[in-house]
């Protein structure tokens, strides 16, 4: 396995959703190069966290009719519709959320996508347990949960991505201080019988979303051994 894991850490603050994601095709380009022409002592790899306004996202072979109202709703609600490219079904994304694109050599991080994802998940649950509560996964479906084999289970996380030529992109979704009312208008990831929840509806408070996200990039960086820069 590649150890070339140099990571730069961005935390793009609050940024519309297209500009995001053509920052990410931009890094994504720039380092398939660098992987194409062997350059892997001065690849970079990067990490960006952002905070998206409201918006809705479905994947390259979601269902549209997980989005439960129309495009008039969606303007009187403020939020915005974009069909992606990484995998999974429709997610929302909004303020209080901390969404995050690894734009990785995945040779260098891990042994394949699935792999890929369950470092991620792993991340995501090693924060959670900062806050003291136990998220875990549930089988067949991606994300972190809590109570994920009873009728309480409820999605604290989700995770869609794309791998192209050996280079991630697209990544997660960190329900911190969100505004859940915005996931019923949704079915989300597809499901209809699981909830969603948030690390301030567990815990009863609002969070520090900058005290959230150095917990989140500490554990990122352990979990895929990122040489920071």
């Amino acid at each position: 396995m590649s150890r070339h894991r140099k990571t730069r850490f961005e935390d793009l603050g609050k940024m519309e959703y297209q500009a995001a994601w053509d920052y990410q095709e931009k890094l994504l380009k720039i380092l398939q190069v660098q992987i194409l022409n062997q350059h892997y002592g001065s690849a970079l790899n990067y990490l960006l966290f952002v905070e998206h306004p409201h918006v809705y996202t479905l994947g390259l072979h979601g269902n549209k009719s997980n989005l439960l109202i129309q495009s008039d709703f969606l303007q009187k609600i403020g939020a915005s519709f974009y069909h992606t490219n990484r995998g999974g079904d429709i997610t929302y994304h909004g303020p209080g959320q901390i969404v995050g694109y690894p734009i990785l050599n995945i040779e260098a991080f891990c042994r394949g996508i699935r792999e890929y994802i369950y470092l991620l998940e792993e991340a995501i649950i090693l924060t959670l347990s900062d806050y003291g509560l136990r998220a875990s996964r549930l089988e067949g479906a991606i994300g972190v949960w809590l109570e994920p084999e009873t009728p309480a289970a409820r999605k604290i996380c989700a995770i869609g991505v794309r791998a192209s030529r050996g280079v991630t992109m697209h990544g997660f979704a960190f329900n911190v201080n969100t505004d859940l009312r915005y996931f019923s208008y949704i079915n989300p990831c597809g499901y209809v019988d699981k909830g969603v929840t948030s690390l301030q509806k567990e815990l009863g408070h609002p969070l520090n979303m900058e005290e959230v996200k150095l917990l989140l990039k500490k554990h990122l960086a352990e979990v895929f051994q990122m040489e920071l820069v």
